[in-house]
């Protein structure tokens, strides 16, 4: 897979020597000159240009890249090179990090934005994974399908506790994609059955988080 990262700061850095450890093959793209750190990322390809500029992007082949990572310091950096990869190149799937905030409502579709990553939201999640238990904690959107991959530390009083997977019943369009245990994480086997104490995650619609919480964690 080809994937464009524009911003060559540390998080596009990152981000290159985990996506070419997986095998693939990255482009870094920055207008700074002193973010062109070429022996930091030796195995990536990288162009010292604009990644907002047409030009530019022609330059960088845009148009043969699987995925577009925006993953500047700057929103709106971040936002017209989503639009222009999505809308001018047609890159399949695009990935936009946002920085502030405030600013999450505009990482949408109609600005070329597949998936928005928001740090501070992501962080928040982490935290609130790691000490609620029986509270459904939203981990990440997909915002092209327009479902939630959610996390709850099921109770050991749970209804569920002991059932199998099979019969969960969960609603609507949900699916158990994951049961962490001891720090060690397994598929869902449909005889498996869950436990008290178990970090499960699911893939489900917003509409049918509510309906997921009543039935893993039901309140008096």
């Amino acid at each position: 897979m080809r994937v464009v990262i524009a911003g060559a700061g540390n998080v596009g850095r990152s981000i290159a020597r985990e996506l070419i450890h997986n095998g693939h093959s990255v482009l870094l793209v920055d207008r700074d000159p002193h973010a062109m750190k070429t022996e930091s990322v030796p195995e990536a390809d990288w162009l010292l240009a604009d990644a907002c500029e047409l030009d530019s992007l022609k330059e960088a082949r845009l148009e043969t890249a699987d995925v577009s990572i925006a993953a500047t310091g700057d929103d709106k950096v971040n936002l017209v090179h989503s639009l222009l990869a999505k809308t001018e190149f047609g890159i399949p799937r695009t990935v936009g990090r946002v920085n502030h905030p405030r600013n999450e409502w505009l990482f949408t579709e109609k600005w070329g934005v597949d998936i928005m990553v928001s740090t501070p939201r992501l962080m928040s999640a982490l935290v609130e994974e790691a000490v609620t238990v029986g509270d459904l904690v939203r981990l990440f959107t997909f915002k092209k399908g327009r479902t939630n991959l959610v996390e709850m530390t099921l109770p050991h009083e749970s209804p569920c506790v002991g059932r199998r997977v099979d019969s969960l019943n969960l609603p609507g369009d949900g699916v158990l994609v994951a049961i962490v245990r001891d720090g060690v994480a397994r598929a869902p086997e449909n005889a498996a059955a869950v436990e008290g104490g178990d970090e499960l995650l699911f893939i489900v619609s917003p509409e049918y988080e509510q309906e997921l919480t009543e039935l893993l964690a039901p309140r008096d």
